[in-house]
């Protein structure tokens, strides 16, 4: 998923983390200073669905206004994406490993 909060906080005229947390605070969800600016700034790991509902209901959007899918991060299984189609489907080497960890002798 891509993380727009930024972009949809702008379309709405809010420009500043700290004015987007002091109106979260007003609705009943406190935030802090650091993982906000983790939320405006990053692609956070996780978000609680409660925290989204706030999100929404302070900018007055949908879910697909701050989160939107990247389904081609996960091709099918015989698929080609695009890097591979560019580069001819060509795979880098594998070098093999000794199980003990230690290295091969040169070639």
């Amino acid at each position: 998923m891509k993380w727009n909060l930024r972009m949809a906080a702008a379309q709405r005229g809010i420009w500043k983390a700290s004015e987007l947390q002091r109106m979260l605070a007003e609705r009943g969800l406190v935030i802090s200073v650091g993982k906000m600016s983790g939320l405006w700034s990053g692609n956070p790991a996780s978000i609680k669905l409660s925290d989204l509902d706030a999100f929404c209901a302070v900018l007055g959007c949908g879910i697909a206004d701050i989160m939107s899918p990247e389904p081609e991060m996960f091709a099918l299984p015989g698929t080609q994406t695009e890097q591979q189609a560019a580069t001819g489907g060509a795979r880098p080497a594998v070098t093999p490993k000794r199980r003990d960890g230690r290295t091969l002798p040169p070639a």
